[in-house]
């Protein structure tokens, strides 16, 4: 059965775009093009919107599945403002601050923080002296920062000679694509500890920090300058507020309606097939399922899934993830809200996972209390405990298989949290969800499981990464983590946006 979020009747409905898949990308595509003039109805699988931005509700505990933070407010804020609204209408954010918490295992920790004399006093503690260093980081990631978001990430550029040509000489040197991540970092902090947290984002970006390119130092920056935010409602209060956005605009959202095929003849969009067996007409289909996937198990176009079967060998993906959703007891007082556990081999963990195909030696992690923000999202005296721990792709993984038994991860990663100080034994977990890679691939459609799209390279950005629409096929256009701009909350929604411009572009 068919469940529809409406909307308003567009009064004067132009040429009718169908969207696949209700995730933040395909939402943001939707109130773009409607902005447009375009009418707009979203086909979404589950039950309901969101992607792999959803929720699970377990005896009064609530879960975000996917992102537990929001970060570049600016993103959102724009977005609602396209529409003359505004993002405090639909959507309360709540500051997350001290941000995230880094933990290594012989009990060292970094706390970052957006107050600048907080950050400093710890940067102080691991790097005496670092505040000329921190400050020349500031400045030119800051500078890194609107290069990126002003000339390269939401330019719909096809040719590379063309993209890179939007820098002059000095901002092509001043990107630091040309380094590596850990070196960038290496040109204002000494200690290796501040270098490996700020370069630990590269394990969501798909790469180590030791290979993927220096302008990425701007990820740690961009958190500190706007700050890290909890919707009220968890991330999910975040796609509530945008399913309201898109239905005050007209924008009609089916769900429970999955998509069996993008029907395609003579090189052209026809329509859809759905689950029920139903066809639609269409002549515009924006996928918001992973660009790898549609192309593959959607299109249907035997020609084009060969030929989306061989480029997707040459596509280097992001890890995948085990998540586990915990909710506890019990107050978790002796951890904040965002916390990252590194190894002690750091070097050897992204070399475990990138190289060798293999879950890493002492086991990296992240958890997420999002009840200590918010305590709606727990029953009284209660807490929620989000844990996601990087694993590789489906089909490539190396190793002993038992590495990757849930049940054995589960338990190293409550061990690894008693060690510092996190006092949780199984007893304490009243209720427990978790999604294997493989429940991500079956639940979300995402290619071999990949968590957060196609990695982020030097050849996978701009131009080279995954194009927002088919070459070969007209009408069909891509929105997502996978395509450009890339993965993220703010990158999809930005995503969304370039999708629309160029769906404009080409029906002209």
């Amino acid at each position: 059965m068919t469940q529809t979020v409406r909307g308003k009747t567009p009064r004067n409905p132009s040429t009718p775009v169908a969207v696949i898949g209700a995730g933040l990308g395909g939402l943001s595509a939707a109130i773009h093009l409607r902005l447009r003039g375009y009418d707009v109805t979203v086909f979404e699988g589950q039950e309901r919107p969101g992607g792999r931005s959803n929720r699970v509700i377990q005896r009064g505990f609530v879960f975000d599945t996917g992102p537990t933070l929001l970060n570049y407010p600016w993103v959102f804020e724009e977005l609602f403002a396209a529409a003359g609204k505004r993002l405090e209408d639909y959507v309360q954010l709540l500051p997350v601050d001290p941000s995230v918490s880094y933990q290594w295992p012989d009990g060292a920790q970094l706390e970052l923080s957006s107050q600048y004399d907080r950050l400093l006093d710890q940067l102080e503690a691991l790097e005496p002296g670092v505040g000329k260093g921190l400050a020349r980081y500031f400045k030119d990631a800051q500078a890194k920062y609107a290069l990126a978001f002003n000339k390269l990430v939401t330019c719909n550029a096809d040719n590379p000679l063309a993209w890179l040509g939007r820098l002059t000489p000095r901002e092509m040197l001043r990107s630091g694509v040309w380094r590596s991540l850990y070196g960038e970092l290496g040109r204002y902090f000494k200690s290796p500890r501040i270098r490996e947290a700020f370069g630990s984002y590269g394990m969501y970006l798909g790469g180590s920090p030791f290979d993927l390119p220096g302008i990425f130092t701007i990820l740690a920056y961009g958190e500190l300058a706007h700050g890290l935010w909890l919707p009220k409602g968890g991330v999910y209060g975040l796609v509530e507020g945008m399913v309201k956005l898109a239905e005050d605009l007209g924008v009609s959202i089916q769900c429970n309606a999955p998509v069996r095929a993008i029907r395609v003849l003579d090189g052209a969009v026809r329509g859809l097939e759905l689950s029920d067996g139903s066809r639609e007409d269409w002549r515009v289909v924006v996928s918001n399922v992973d660009a790898l996937t549609t192309d593959m198990q959607l299109v249907d176009d035997p020609a084009f899934r060969e030929a989306a079967q061989r480029r997707s060998e040459r596509v280097t993906m992001t890890p995948c993830v085990y998540t586990y959703y915990w909710g506890v007891r019990r107050p978790l007082n002796d951890i904040g809200h965002h916390t990252i556990f590194l190894p002690s081999d750091y070097r050897g963990a992204f070399d475990d996972l990138f190289k060798n195909k293999r879950l890493p030696t002492g086991l990296p992690f992240y958890t997420s209390v999002a009840s200590a923000t918010d305590p709606d999202l727990a029953p009284r005296g209660g807490a929620t405990l989000f844990v996601l721990v990087p694993a590789p792709l489906l089909g490539a993984a190396n190793g002993n298989p038992a590495a990757l038994d849930p049940g054995s991860i589960r338990e190293q990663v409550i061990a690894r949290l008693n060690q510092h100080g996190v006092d949780l034994t199984s007893k304490d977990i009243v209720t427990e969800t978790v999604y294997t890679p493989r429940d991500w691939r079956d639940r979300f459609g995402l290619y071999r499981g990949s968590a957060f799209g196609a990695a982020h390279t030097l050849f996978q950005m701009g131009p080279w990464r995954l194009p927002n629409y088919a070459k070969t096929i007209s009408g069909l256009y891509y929105v997502g983590a996978s395509t450009t701009p890339g993965t993220g909350m703010p990158m999809v929604v930005l995503g969304g946006g370039m999708t629309a411009e160029r769906i404009a572009e080409r029906s002209k």
